[in-house]
């Protein structure tokens, strides 16, 4: 247990307690205004709250996953260790890693020659646009 009192886990516990104390203590703030009439601020008085719990809750998480590296790196010697290879793609139960997309072949749906009415008179106006750059979309004559 002496690793949660480096000075970097030192760091973390008191920034963890200045923002429990400090949200709950919003949280009571807010409660105050609250009941003095300020109807918005019930909203707030639940959430800091909330925010606390959220705090501690990641403090203990990262504790926990720090005391799992502890124990799990304390009597491991990195060249006892042996290394772990991945299974093979093809044994049974594993599952394939990111495949590349599959390409499908695409048919045209109509004639090369043939364009909607509707397409060509916007490629029309946005050409007309592009060729007077000043001009508003009002002024267009089509």
């Amino acid at each position: 247990m002496r690793w949660l009192w480096t000075p970097a886990w030192i760091a973390r516990h008191v920034a963890m307690v200045v923002l429990v104390v400090g949200f709950l203590g919003l949280g009571w703030w807010q409660i105050s205004r609250a009941t003095a009439g300020n109807s918005l601020s019930w909203g707030y008085a639940v959430e800091w709250p909330v925010f606390a719990g959220f705090v501690v809750y990641v403090w203990w998480r990262e504790v926990k996953l720090a005391r799992r590296r502890a124990q799990g790196d304390a009597g491991a010697d990195p060249s006892e260790v042996p290394a772990v290879e991945p299974a093979p793609a093809d044994a049974p139960g594993s599952r394939p890693a990111v495949r590349r997309p599959v390409r499908v072949a695409r048919v045209p749906t109509s004639a090369a020659g043939a364009e909607d009415a509707d397409l060509a008179a916007y490629n029309h106006y946005l050409s007309w646009l592009n060729a007077n750059p000043g001009a508003r979309p009002g002024d267009y004559p089509g």
